[in-house]
């Protein structure tokens, strides 16, 4: 079986090396008689969406498009610490049949027969939960937050006439740009940087993509 590792640390200085992860998951793979094709670094918060970590989507597309068995992980938040954007990488792993391992959690989501092992439906239903809390959470610190703006005479929306560039959109949205122009689809595309289609969309036609 073919593997690559995706291992993360927060601080994007030296302070924190990823070589202990890398070191670790190449010893379970080689025990476990897995070929390690490509090892994936990353230096940035896990807290940051999917469409902002450039690495970890190029690995989950790598692993796609290569046929990958298995992607390693040292534990489940190298994957991310924001609920929402760990539920999408599970799914879509899921949905695509490609394995992911967290060596910590010592937990797969497809069981070496091809099975989905069962316990990764009760992570994704604590993910599911822990994600519409956070969702909620955040929806009830907005709309206390626009009640109290639109109290004291602020006005909401965009003024009327502006309409943003094609520059404002590249640098607004890299990742989609990038997918576009790779050829991937609209609602893939929309899917993997976490935005609407209708942006998508949007900047499909004011680039001429």
């Amino acid at each position: 079986m073919n593997a690559v590792i995706y291992a993360r640390v927060s601080s994007t200085t030296d302070r924190q090396s990823t070589d202990r992860q890398v070191i670790d998951l190449t010893d379970f793979a080689a025990k476990n008689n897995y070929e390690v094709v490509k090892v994936f670094e990353e230096h940035i918060s896990g807290a940051k969406k999917n469409a902002e970590r450039p690495v970890l989507m190029e690995c989950l597309d790598y692993a796609e498009t290569n046929s990958i068995d298995v992607v390693l992980c040292s534990e489940l938040s190298r994957l991310g610490r924001n609920c929402d954007e760990v539920l999408k990488n599970v799914l879509h792993c899921k949905d695509i049949h490609l394995n992911l391992f967290f060596q910590k959690e010592n937990l797969t989501i497809f069981n070496e027969d091809g099975s989905e092992n069962p316990y990764v439906n009760i992570m994704i239903a604590v993910l599911g939960t822990a994600a519409q809390l956070e969702r909620d959470n955040i929806k009830f610190r907005l709309n206390s937050g626009r009640a109290k703006y639109i109290a004291e005479g602020g006005v909401l929306g965009r003024p009327k006439g502006t309409k943003k560039t094609a520059d404002q959109l590249k640098e607004e949205y890299p990742n989609v740009v990038k997918e576009l122009k790779h050829g991937t689809s609209v609602r893939r595309t929309a899917k993997l940087c976490d935005v609407s289609n209708s942006t998508v969309q949007r900047v499909k036609k004011t680039l001429g993509i």
